[in-house]
C-alpha cells in the first residue's frame, strides 16, 4: 500500500508534542537492553491487516488533561482537568509501583515485554521473594541499566528477566478485570474495594469531561479486535490485529492499559515502548513479525507516528477530534480498512 494520510472530518491542529513532559506521558533515554526479535507468524497464518495504535491522545485522553489544553479546547474547567490527570497518574504510578516492578524496572526499561527473555531460566517463581534477591540494589549500585549500555552478570540479568516474566502473567491475569463496566476485581484483585470504586469513579468522571473519548476510541479498537475473532465463523471477514506503540515506558504503559480496560484488545505482546528507540524502529520491528504481505494502518495523532507511516508506505489515520474516532468506526463498519 503507498504511503496516505486518510482525512477524516474535522482534524484541527493539535497540542505540541514538545509539551510532554511527564514520564507518564512520555519516555525518558534509557539504556538498552538485549533484543529479541519477536517470533514471525507460522506461515499459514491468515493475517491480513495490522492496526498500529499511538496511545496518548488518540485512544485515551491523558497528557491533554495534566496540562489544562484539552479543557482549553473544549471549554471545559481546566483545575479540574488537571486534578482528574493528577488523579489517574498517581493511580497509574501505584499500579505500576505496587505491582509491576516500576521501582525496579523504571531504569531497565524494555521495548517488548520479551526482550529479556532469553535470560529467563524458567525457574518457579511461585515461591520466589523478589524482596530479597538483590536486584534493585545491585542495579543502583552499578548503573546496570543507564544509557551507557552497562549490561550485568548472568544472575543480575535472570532476576531482570524474573521481573518482566512475572508482569506478563499479572498482565495476562488481570487484563479483563482492570477495566469496563462489567470487572470483577473486588479484593482479589489488583486494586482492592477501596480503590476499585475510587478507579470506577475517576474512569467515570473523565468520561463525562472528554465527551467519552474513550468509548469511541473502544468501539473501533473492539470492531477491529471482533473481526480477528470471528475468522473461523465469518469467511468473509478479515483477520486483524491491534498493536499499540507509545511514547510511555513499557511498565507505565502496561498500567494504563490495564486501567483504561484496554487488556481485551491489546495482548500484551502486541505492546511496544518507543522511549529508548522511536517509533519508527518500533515499526520495523513489527514488520519484521508480522511480514511485508499484510497491510499496516497507523492511527495517532502525531508527527512522529505519521512520519514513521511515511517512512514505510502505511496508511495512516489521523486522530485529532471525536469525529476523527467515529470516522474510523464508520469507515471499519464498511470494511474500507
Amino acid at each position: 500500500a503507498e504511503y496516505s494520510t486518510i482525512h477524516s472530518p474535522s482534524t484541527p491542529i493539535k497540542d505540541s508534542d514538545s509539551d510532554r513532559l511527564r514520564r507518564s506521558s512520555d519516555g525518558k533515554t534509557r539504556g538498552r537492553g538485549r533484543r529479541n526479535n519477536n517470533p514471525s507468524p507460522p506461515p499459514d497464518s491468515d493475517l491480513e491487516r495490522v492496526f498500529i495504535w499511538d496511545l496518548d491522545e488518540t485512544i485515551i485522553i491523558f497528557h491533554s488533561l495534566l496540562t489544562g489544553s484539552y479543557a482549553n479546547r473544549y471549554g471545559r474547567d481546566p483545575p479540574t482537568s488537571v486534578s482528574l490527570g493528577l488523579r489517574m497518574e498517581e493511580m497509574i504510578f501505584n499500579l505500576a509501583d505496587t505491582h509491576l516492578f516500576f521501582n525496579d524496572l523504571e531504569e531497565c526499561d524494555q521495548v517488548h515485554i520479551d526482550d529479556v527473555s532469553s535470560d529467563d531460566n524458567g525457574q518457579d517463581l511461585s515461591t520466589y521473594n523478589f524482596g530479597t534477591d538483590g536486584f534493585p540494589a545491585a542495579a543502583t549500585s552499578a548503573n546496570l541499566c543507564l544509557a551507557t549500555g552497562v549490561r550485568g552478570g548472568v544472575d543480575w540479568m535472570r532476576k531482570l528477566a524474573f521481573r518482566y516474566r512475572r508482569v506478563k502473567e499479572i498482565y495476562n491475569t488481570y487484563k479483563n478485570n482492570v477495566g469496563g463496566k462489567h470487572v470483577l476485581i473486588y479484593s482479589t484483585g489488583l486494586l482492592g474495594p477501596a480503590k476499585r470504586e475510587a478507579w470506577l469513579q475517576l474512569r467515570a468522571e473523565i468520561e463525562a469531561l472528554t465527551d467519552s473519548w474513550l468509548t469511541l476510541a473502544l468501539k473501533a479498537l473492539t470492531l477491529i479486535h471482533s473481526r480477528q475473532e470471528c475468522l473461523h465463523f465469518l469467511s468473509h471477514r478479515t483477520n486483524c490485529v491491534n498493536i499499540l506503540v507509545t511514547t510511555t515506558q513499557l511498565i507505565p504503559a502496561l498500567a494504563k492499559v490495564l486501567l483504561y480496560g484496554l487488556g481485551v484488545v491489546f495482548p500484551i505482546e502486541n505492546i511496544y515502548s518507543a522511549t529508548k528507540i522511536g517509533k519508527e524502529s518500533c515499526f520495523e520491528r513489527i514488520i519484521q513479525r508480522f511480514g511485508r504481505k499484510v497491510v499496516y494502518v497507523v492511527i495517532g495523532d502525531g508527527v512522529e507516528e505519521e512520519q514513521g507511516a511515511k517512512k514505510h508506505a502505511m496508511p495512516f489515520w489521523r486522530i485529532s477530534s471525536h469525529s476523527d474516532l467515529m470516522a474510523l468506526h464508520h469507515a471499519l463498519e464498511l470494511e474500507y480498512l
